[in-house]
């Protein structure tokens, strides 16, 4: 098949294109450096011509309010192009438990992108991945400071991204879901003792202090953002800190 991987050169993107080639697809990457603009729709048809199948991996340059502008826009020019190019099948990645935190705009946002494709004209699949093991040295810069690491003990289940990608792969290579499959690490943490493994395990010598009131994942209620029921990743968090 021709799988047109749209955010083809990102983290995630960059692997599926590899694996899929591999598979014996013809996957090809297209991204703002390649000339196509998912906002303006600048190469959108020239990149869908022929395709069988389209990812999309393409994110928001900001995860504030205007992430929502840029999923609306970004889906309705894609669906638009995909449609007109007679693309059979259309994947999007998302995040487990992402309608269930309205509070954040970005997660209110991806679900929107969700909404779209569901409601839209093509046979559809949405891969909901928890949170990527390669994201956690950042959520941890944004609340600290050269002696304490401030954390939430929100739930988290960190899939590494090449699990990801092979998940997404394998969805993309086959028929159309029509509806959503979660993916996820094998093993849950508290965001705080993630923090800690994680300081541990790279000689950092700063203080992981408990605060419910602390970064992004403060406003998540619950254990929405794992799922024990999920399509388990083999890799595990201490072994990928190796």
């Amino acid at each position: 098949m021709k799988i047109a991987v749209m955010g083809g050169t990102g983290l995630i993107g960059s692997q599926v294109v590899e694996k899929l080639n591999a598979a014996g697809h013809e996957a090809v990457p297209h991204a703002q450096s390649t000339g196509v603009d998912v906002i303006s729709g600048q190469g959108l048809d020239e990149a869908m011509a022929g395709a069988d199948v389209v990812v999309n991996l393409t994110n928001s340059p900001t995860f504030d309010e205007a992430s929502l502008d840029f999923f609306q826009t970004s889906m309705d020019n894609l669906l638009a192009a995909a449609r007109k190019a007679g693309v059979g099948h259309f994947v999007v990645l998302s995040i487990v438990g992402v309608d269930q935190v309205p509070e954040l705009d970005y997660y209110r946002a991806k679900a929107l992108q969700e909404k779209i494709l569901a409601a839209g004209p093509i046979p559809y699949s949405i891969v909901r991945a928890t949170q990527f093991m390669e994201f956690i040295d950042a959520v941890m810069s944004w609340t600290a400071d050269d002696t304490t690491v401030r954390l939430p003990a929100t739930p988290i289940q960190p899939i590494a991204a090449k699990d990801v990608a092979d998940e997404v792969a394998r969805v993309a290579a086959g028929t159309a879901l029509n509806g959503i499959r979660n993916i996820g690490g094998p093993e849950v943490f508290a965001l705080d003792e993630l923090g800690r493994i994680t300081l541990s395990r790279k000689g950092d010598h700063r203080t992981v202090v408990t605060d419910p009131t602390a970064g992004t994942f403060a406003a998540v209620k619950g254990d929405v953002l794992t799922d024990k029921n999920a399509h388990l990743a083999p890799t595990r968090y201490t072994d990928w800190l190796s």
